[in-house]
Formats: structure tokens, C-alpha cells, sequence
């Protein structure tokens, strides 16, 4: 222990997710080790803060690759980093005081000693009725994904058709609920009858179960089926089969948000690109990828909206929950 101000502060014990290995194909526990390591009384301008939620999130998977991208990889026998949410316990900041929530990227760890800019740590508002670990998805990141993807990336307007592949996800189920709120046709793609059932719930006019399609044939056939007069917008969380039916049935200007292509991530070679990009020429389509830290700057605008849209019950979320970090 040591003492600040009067004030004992205490070392903290701390396990945390080390990559023991680069994964091959689709990650396996072989791949993560743990490190127990100590969280210690904060120095001048530091926080010590016990995590309470910590989120895993699809763009993690890319960090396992050594090789460059918009963020920089994990590292070989160090602690894995990623969205958390947690109780400050320790405090030498002025900002700071013990018991505000802070979000921060200190995840996979139980708890840690830093300043707070060192980990992007922010305060986060202790009165908004949403429970602590919404903030890591549909008041978080996740939400805010969907948020500028489909408002001002995708341009969303009043009356558009709008296919949404990964349905059933985290930022996939959130664009669907914001297209419907904007007054739009909402037709989703989950793997499953129970995925599917979900979306629906959530407002969607139609959700392919594109497990049940079978091929790209029967993926095809089936949005043709849900959109007889094609689509203005397509919001990819998929890639791959989905990214090229979204392109055949596009109609003329249609817009298309790239967000992610999980199809694909584990994939251990390059997989053919979709055969009919031609027609991005001939139907003239906007096709725009993003990273949702450029449109930070919405984050007021997100949070406003999505407080008022939960508490009017126009937004609902699920969350999958596991206990304990190591698992």
C-alpha cells in the first residue's frame, strides 16, 4: 500500500491475456496464455482502475496478423488490448475520482495502473440508465459503427431499401434498428433460423437465413426474392458472397457502407474478389469503406440519439456475457 494525500491506495493483482502465437486459420486457446502482473498505486497524473466488462470484437482478429493495417498488431507475448469499462479504485489526476466509470482500451486485463491518455481512457456519464457495459456496445463502440456507417457514410435517406449482411451482430443488429427508425425497408442476413428470428424482432421487413440458401446461387435468389426492385443501400459486416449479391442487385447510385468482411478473416489464402465489379461502372455505386474513429465526431450526436431511442424502447440490444477474463 502506499499512502497519497491521506488516502491509501492499493496494489492490485491483475491477470491478463498474453498471444502466445499468430493463429492460423481460426484462432484456438493454444494461441493466448495468461499473465498475472500488478496493477500498482498511481503516480502523479496516473488512475488504477479495476475493469468491470471488457468487449472482444471482430477487429481483433486482424491484430493477430503481423502486418500493417489502420491499427497496429499484438505483439507476440504481450497483453492483448481492447475496449473495457471499469470503476476507477485509485486516483492521482485531478479529473479523476475513486468510483468514476471510465472507458478505456485496457482490455483483456483485470485491472491497470496509467494515465488515462496513455490508454484512451474517457470518463463516461454516471446517469444515463444503460448498464456499465452497453458503453462497449450499442452506446459504444459498436453503436457508434452502425451510427456513421449508415447515416453519413452510407447517406442513408427516408424510403431506401437497405440490405444488412451480419444481421444479428453487434453493429449489424443496431444499423437495422436505425434504418427502420429512419423510415427505411430493412432486409437482413443472419446464419440461422434463431439469428433470423431476431432480426425480426428488431423490426426488419425480411432476414435471409443465408445458411438455409446454401450457395451464392440461393443467396442471390433469395435478396432478389426479399427486394424485387433492388436496393439503395448495403451495409457489409460480411464480404464475400454477400458483398457480391449486394453489387447485383444494387440499383442505379445505390451506396454501400464496407465495415468488416468476417467471411474472410480467418482465411489462410487470398479468396477470389467478387466477379461482377463491372457494374459498380455501369450503375455508378458508391462504395465507401471506414474506421469508426474517423467519425468521432458524431459521438455526441450517437449518444444523444441512442439514450433517447433505448429509453423510448425503439432500440433494444442483447449481450453475450462470459465470466472471468480467462475465459
Amino acid at each position: 500500500r502506499s499512502v497519497f494525500g491521506g488516502i491509501k491506495m492499493t496494489v492490485i493483482s491483475s491477470t491478463g491475456i498474453t498471444l502466445k502465437s499468430r493463429p492460423v486459420g481460426e484462432p484456438q486457446a493454444s494461441d493466448f496464455g495468461t499473465e498475472v502482473s500488478e496493477a500498482g498505486a498511481p503516480a502523479a497524473g496516473q488512475i488504477q482502475v479495476k475493469n468491470s466488462w471488457m468487449s472482444v470484437d471482430p477487429y481483433m482478429r486482424g491484430r493477430m496478423y503481423d502486418r500493417e493495417s489502420y491499427v497496429p498488431p499484438f505483439q507476440i507475448g504481450e497483453v492483448l488490448t481492447g475496449g473495457a469499462v471499469g470503476r476507477v479504485t485509485a486516483t492521482n489526476h485531478p479529473d479523476y475520482a475513486v468510483g468514476d466509470l471510465v472507458q478505456s482500451m485496457a482490455g483483456w486485463r483485470e485491472a491497470w495502473t496509467a494515465p488515462p491518455e496513455a490508454v484512451m481512457a474517457i470518463k463516461l456519464p454516471g446517469n444515463t440508465g444503460l448498464p456499465d457495459s452497453a458503453f462497449l456496445g450499442i452506446a459504444g463502440m459498436p453503436g457508434l459503427t452502425a451510427y456513421a456507417g449508415i447515416l453519413r457514410v452510407a447517406e442513408l435517406k427516408e424510403g431506401d431499401t437497405v440490405f444488412v449482411s451480419g444481421a444479428a451482430g453487434a453493429v449489424g443488429s443496431a444499423v437495422v434498428q436505425i434504418a427502420k427508425i429512419k423510415g427505411c425497408t430493412v432486409i437482413g442476413s443472419a446464419g440461422g433460423a434463431e439469428k433470423c428470428a431476431f432480426v425480426k424482432e428488431l423490426g426488419a421487413d425480411e432476414c435471409i437465413d443465408y445458411r438455409a440458401a446454401g450457395d451464392y446461387d440461393g443467396l442471390l435468389a433469395a435478396l432478389r426474392a426479399a427486394a424485387p426492385k433492388g436496393i439503395d443501400v448495403y451495409f457489409d459486416n460480411v464480404g464475400g458472397d454477400h458483398f457480391q449479391a449486394a453489387i447485383e442487385v444494387a440499383r442505379p447510385m445505390a451506396r454501400m457502407a464496407i465495415c468488416g468482411m468476417i467471411s474472410q478473416y480467418n482465411d489462410t489464402e487470398p479468396r477470389p474478389g467478387p466477379n461482377n465489379v463491372i457494374q459498380i461502372v455501369g450503375k455508378q455505386l458508391q462504395i465507401r469503406g471506414f474506421i469508426v474513429s474517423t467519425h468521432a465526431d458524431m459521438q455526441p450526436a450517437f449518444l444523444a440519439d441512442m439514450s433517447q431511442w433505448i429509453a423510448s424502447g425503439k432500440m433494444k440490444f442483447e449481450e453475450t456475457v462470459m465470466e472471468g477474463v480467462e475465459n
